[in-house]
C-alpha cells in the first residue's frame, strides 16, 4: 500500500503541475527550484537532439524525458502532421479543428516531459498503407524543406527518427517521416540546398542520423547489433524515472485516448545508424558538447561551480554567479551559442529572482481599437536588488523605476488601446487558403515549424537584476476565478467586430425543394446600417440592408430559397455563403471555440457558408433512438434530414419493451470503447433486435472494450482498414435489401467518399450468421468483405458497420446517406 500511495503522490504532483501550467500559460512565473537546477544543468551543454515522426503520439516520450531532465541535453520533436487525420474520442471535431487540438495536447505533454515541439507542415489525411500513398498526397520535397528547415534552426548534432523507411514503419506516413528526414539530413549542410532558406539560418550538418528501433506488439525491429542504451533511471529531484514521467506525458494525448502507464525502472531503446559518423558507446560519441566547442571551458567550469553551491531553499543566491557567467558569455565570439545560452540564462536569472508578472482583463475576448481595463501584477522574491525600470505598453510607456524585491506584490490599473492592427486569434495554418493540395499553407516563412504564431500583443517589462537589464514580455491575458478551478488565466482571443454563421452547416431540400436557412448575427460592437448578403453557388444574391446591430445582441435572420430559385441555382447540390458589410468593412468570418479541461480555449474561423443537399434518398423510418459514443454527426444529421431522435441513457435501457417505440437504434462511434454501461445494454439491444427493431453498431476499436460480445453472435474485431477512399467495391449480394430499398445502391454511390472506405473491420465472423454485402480493398492488399454485417435476430435485424459514416454524414456524401437510410429502413 506504501508504494501505491508513494506512486499516486507523484503522478498528483504531475497533475498538478499540469494543471499549473495550463492555467498559467499566460502568465510569467518562476520555475521550481528543481527545475532551475535542470535548466542550470543544460546550460553546461552545447548541443541538440531532434527527434522526427509523424504524428502528435507518435515520439518516443521516454526517450525525450530521459535526455531533458536525466542527460540535460536540449531535445525537441518534430511532428510531420498536427494529427488531424485521426479519430477523436472526446467530441464531434474533425479535421483542421482535431489537429488543433492535438497540436496543444502535444504542448502540455512537452511542458511536461521539458522537451521543446515543432511542426511541418503535412496535412494528415488519415491512415496510409505505404510510403508510395502517402507521396500521392505529400510534396516530398516541401516536407524535406521543412525538415532541412528545422534542422538548419535548431542546429542538432543527432537527428533520430522514430520510424524507419519499411513497411515495418506499420503506416505509410511514418515510414514517409523517416524518408524526408534521411533526405535533409543528406542535404542540410550543402549552401546550395534550399537557399532560400540561408537568409533565416545557415547551412547546418548533423553529425549523424539514427533510427530508434522499437517493439510494439507483434513488431520487433530491433536487433542486437544496434547500440544499446539504458533509459528511465530513477531521477531523485522527481521522485521518479523518466518512464514514469513519459507515461504522464503521453497521457495527455486524450483526444487519440493514449492513456499510457507510467513505468518505473530502466528499460533498453536501439539505435541504428542510418547516416553519418559511426558510434559505439553513446550517440554523442566524438562530439564534443560542453563549452569547449567554443573554447571557452572557463564558462562550463563557472557553470559546475554554480551547480555545486545551488541553494534550492534559495535559488536567489546563485544570482551573483549567474549575472556573472552573462557577462562571460556575452563575449562568446560564436554568434548562435551566444543568443541561444544568454537566452537559457536570462530564463534562468529570472526564475532565480523569483519574478511573477500577469496583465490581465475581466473578458476573455476583445476586437481592435477597443479601450479595455487591465491590471498588472508584478512580484519578486529577491535578496538581490531587483527594478521594474519601464512598461512598454502596446499604446504607450511608463517611467518606473521601482523596487520590486523582498516578495512585496505590486498592483497597477491600466487603460489599454487595442491597436487597430492586431490581428486576430487563431491558428496560423487555418488562417487562409491553401494553394497547395494536403499541405497546410504558410503565411510567413519565420512561422515555419512553430505549433502556433508567437504572441505579439504584450507589454515588456525592463527589469533591472543587479547591474544587467532584461526585458521581460508579458502577454494580454484573460483570467476569471472558477468555483471548481480556482483562477483561470487564458490569452485575451481578439475576435473580428462582428461574426456570423448559418445555423446548421448542411441543410437538406425541403420535400418540394426549396430551402430554410438562417443566419446568426453575433456583434462585438455596435454596428449601425449593416448589409447582410448571402450568395449562391450560381444565381442572384439576397441582401438584407439596414440592420443597427447592437453589441452582445445576436441577431437571426431567415433566409428563404422557393422551389423555383433552388432549381434556377443548381440541379445538384450547391453552398450559401454569408457576409456584413458596413462602415466600409466586410465580415465573413464564423468563429468556432473548443473547451476542453486540458487545453486552453481554442479559437479558430471559418467561413460562413452552409453545403444545401438535395435530398434524394428515401427513409421509411421515423423514429430513432441514439446511443452517443465518442462524439460524431450523426444525430445533427438525422434530425436535419426530418428524423425524430432521443439520446437514449441508462433509464431506457431497463428492458427491451420501453425501446419498442423506436423504428431503429443507433450507436455513435466508439460507444462499446467509451460507455462502460453497453456491457450491460448489448443484452437488452439484442432482445430489442429479436422483438422486431433494427440496431445499427457503429465502428468501434480494439482498445479498451467494455465488452467483447458485440454482436448476437460473435465475431472479432481487427485493425483492418481500407484506408484509399476511392477504393472499388463490389456488390456481394446484389439482391441484398440493404443494397435496394428503399434506395437503389449503385456504384455511383460510393463516390466522393473522404479520407477513407472504413476501418476496423470485424474478422472471423460465422458465416452462417451474418450476411456480406461489400467487398473492397487498397491496392496490392487482399479483398475485405468485413466492413458491414448483417444478420436477421429473431424478428428483426443486426447491422455492424465499419464504413466511415461519421465522416461521410458531416461532409453531405450522398450515396452514404443513401446506404445509411436504407440500413435504418431495412426492418421497414
Amino acid at each position: 500500500m506504501g508504494f501505491i500511495f508513494s506512486t499516486m503522490r507523484k503522478i498528483f504532483f504531475l497533475l498538478a503541475f499540469l494543471s499549473f501550467s495550463i492555467a498559467h500559460a499566460q502568465q510569467v512565473r518562476p520555475a521550481t527550484s528543481t527545475k532551475i537546477y535542470s535548466e542550470l544543468s543544460e546550460l553546461k551543454h552545447l548541443t541538440c537532439v531532434l527527434y522526427v515522426a509523424a504524428h502528435p503520439d507518435d515520439e518516443n516520450t521516454r526517450l525525450l524525458a530521459w535526455l531533458v531532465n536525466d542527460k540535460h541535453i536540449r531535445t525537441a520533436y518534430l511532428s510531420l502532421t498536427r494529427g488531424d487525420g485521426g479519430q477523436n474520442i472526446l467530441g464531434s471535431e474533425q479535421g483542421p479543428a482535431l489537429g488543433f487540438i492535438r497540436t496543444h495536447e502535444l504542448m502540455e505533454a512537452r511542458k511536461l516531459d521539458g522537451a521543446e515541439q515543432y511542426f511541418a507542415r503535412a496535412i494528415d489525411f488519415g491512415f496510409s498503407k505505404n510510403s508510395t500513398e502517402t507521396f500521392k498526397h505529400w510534396n516530398e520535397y516541401l516536407l524535406t524543406s521543412d525538415v532541412c528547415w528545422a534542422i538548419r534552426k535548431l542546429r542538432p548534432d543527432v537527428v533520430i527518427c522514430r520510424f524507419p523507411p519499411t513497411a515495418q514503419a506499420g503506416h505509410g506516413q511514418h515510414a514517409v517521416s523517416a524518408i524526408v528526414a534521411a533526405d535533409a539530413f543528406k542535404v542540410c549542410g550543402n549552401k546550395l540546398q534550399f537557399t532560400e532558406q540561408l537568409k533565416y539560418y545557415p547551412a547546418w550538418q548533423p553529425k549523424r542520423l539514427l533510427f530508434n528501433a522499437f517493439r510494439f506488439g507483434s513488431f520487433n525491429t530491433t536487433t542486437e547489433d544496434m547500440l544499446k542504451l539504458q533509459v528511465g533511471q530513477y531521477i531523485p529531484s522527481m521522485g521518479m524515472g523518466a518512464g514514469e514521467l513519459a507515461g504522464i506525458s503521453r497521457s495527455v494525448h486524450k483526444s487519440q485516448g493514449a492513456g499510457t502507464p507510467s513505468v518505473p525502472g530502466t528499460q533498453t531503446e536501439y539505435f541504428k545508424l542510418v547516416s553519418g559518423d559511426s558510434m559505439s558507446k553513446s550517440i554523442f560519441d566524438g562530439i564534443d558538447i560542453t563549452w569547449g566547442r567554443v573554447n571557452r571551458k572557463d564558462i562550463g567550469e563557472d557553470i559546475q561551480a554554480a551547480l555545486d553551491d545551488y541553494d534550492y531553499m534559495h535559488p536567489d543566491a546563485s544570482l551573483p554567479a549567474l549575472l556573472n557567467i552573462r557577462k562571460k558569455i556575452q563575449a562568446v565570439s560564436d554568434e548562435y551559442w551566444r543568443k541561444q545560452k544568454l537566452e537559457e540564462l536570462d530564463r534562468i536569472i529570472l526564475d532565480c529572482s523569483g519574478f511573477m508578472a500577469e496583465l490581465y482583463a475581466k473578458q476573455p475576448q476583445s476586437t481592435t481599437g477597443e479601450n479595455l481595463p487591465f491590471t498588472l501584477h508584478v512580484i519578486a522574491r529577491s535578496k538581490m536588488p531587483l527594478t521594474l525600470k519601464y512598461i512598454q505598453y502596446p499604446s504607450g510607456d511608463s517611467l518606473m523605476n521601482l523596487d520590486i524585491s523582498k516578495d512585496t506584490m505590486f498592483s497597477f490599473d491600466h487603460m489599454m488601446h487595442i491597436p487597430e492592427n492586431t490581428p486576430v486569434t487563431e491558428p496560423y495554418w487555418l488562417s487562409m487558403p491553401s494553394s497547395l493540395p494536403d499541405m497546410f499553407p504558410l503565411p510567413e516563412d519565420s512561422l515555419l515549424g512553430l505549433p502556433e504564431a508567437p504572441n505579439n500583443l504584450n507589454a515588456i517589462l525592463t527589469l533591472k537584476i543587479g547591474d544587467e537589464l532584461f526585458k521581460v514580455p508579458v502577454p494580454l491575458s484573460y483570467k476569471k476565478l472558477d468555483p471548481t478551478k480556482g483562477d483561470v488565466v487564458e490569452q485575451l482571443r481578439i475576435v473580428p467586430d462582428v461574426t456570423l454563421e448559418f445555423t446548421n452547416t448542411l441543410l437538406v431540400t425541403n420535400s418540394d425543394g426549396s430551402v430554410h436557412a438562417e443566419v446568426r448575427i453575433h456583434p462585438l460592437k455596435n454596428i449601425p446600417n449593416a448589409t447582410l448578403s448571402v450568395y449562391a453557388d450560381k444565381g442572384s444574391d439576397k441582401t438584407i440592408p439596414n440592420l443597427d446591430l447592437h453589441m452582445g445582441n445576436d441577431t437571426s435572420i431567415e433566409i428563404n430559397y422557393t422551389a423555383k430559385e433552388t432549381e434556377q441555382l443548381s440541379k445538384g447540390d450547391f453552398f450559401l455563403s454569408a457576409e456584413i458589410k458596413a462602415g466600409g468593412k466586410t465580415y465573413s468570418k464564423t468563429q468556432k471555440l473548443i473547451q476542453y479541461n486540458h487545453i486552453p480555449t481554442l479559437q479558430y474561423f471559418t467561413p460562413a457558408y452552409t453545403k444545401v443537399l438535395r435530398k434524394n434518398w428515401k427513409c421509411t423510418v421515423k423514429r430513432i433512438g441514439f446511443i452517443e459514443g465518442a462524439g460524431d454527426y450523426t444525430v445533427t444529421f438525422l434530425r436535419l434530414a426530418g428524423l425524430d431522435v432521443d439520446i437514449l441513457k441508462d433509464a431506457d435501457m431497463a428492458n427491451a419493451e420501453k425501446l419498442k417505440k423506436y423504428d431503429a437504434i443507433v450507436t455513435g462511434v466508439r460507444a462499446v470503447n467509451v460507455e462502460k454501461k453497453m456491457a450491460t445494454w448489448l443484452p437488452v439491444l439484442f432482445k430489442y433486435a429479436e422483438n422486431g427493431g433494427t440496431l445499427i453498431i457503429q465502428y468501434n476499436t480494439l482498445q479498451d472494450l467494455s465488452t467483447t460480445k458485440i454482436g448476437p453472435y460473435p465475431f472479432t474485431l481487427s485493425n483492418d482498414r481500407v484506408t484509399e477512399e476511392d477504393a472499388k467495391v463490389t456488390f456481394l449480394d446484389p439482391k441484398n435489401k440493404l443494397l435496394n430499398y428503399p434506395n437503389k445502391i449503385t456504384d455511383a454511390d460510393f463516390s466522393d467518399w473522404v479520407q477513407e472506405r472504413g476501418l476496423y473491420f470485424p474478422t472471423k465472423y460465422d458465416s452462417t450468421k451474418y450476411q456480406t454485402i461489400l467487398r473492397m480493398n487498397d491496392t496490392g492488399e487482399k479483398p475485405s468483405d468485413g466492413s458491414t454485417l448483417y444478420a436477421k435476430v429473431g424478428k428483426g435485424n443486426y447491422i455492424y458497420t465499419s464504413l466511415s459514416f461519421f465522416r461521410q454524414l458531416p461532409a453531405g456524401n450522398k450515396g452514404a446517406i443513401r446506404l445509411f437510410m436504407n440500413m435504418l429502413s431495412v426492418g421497414k
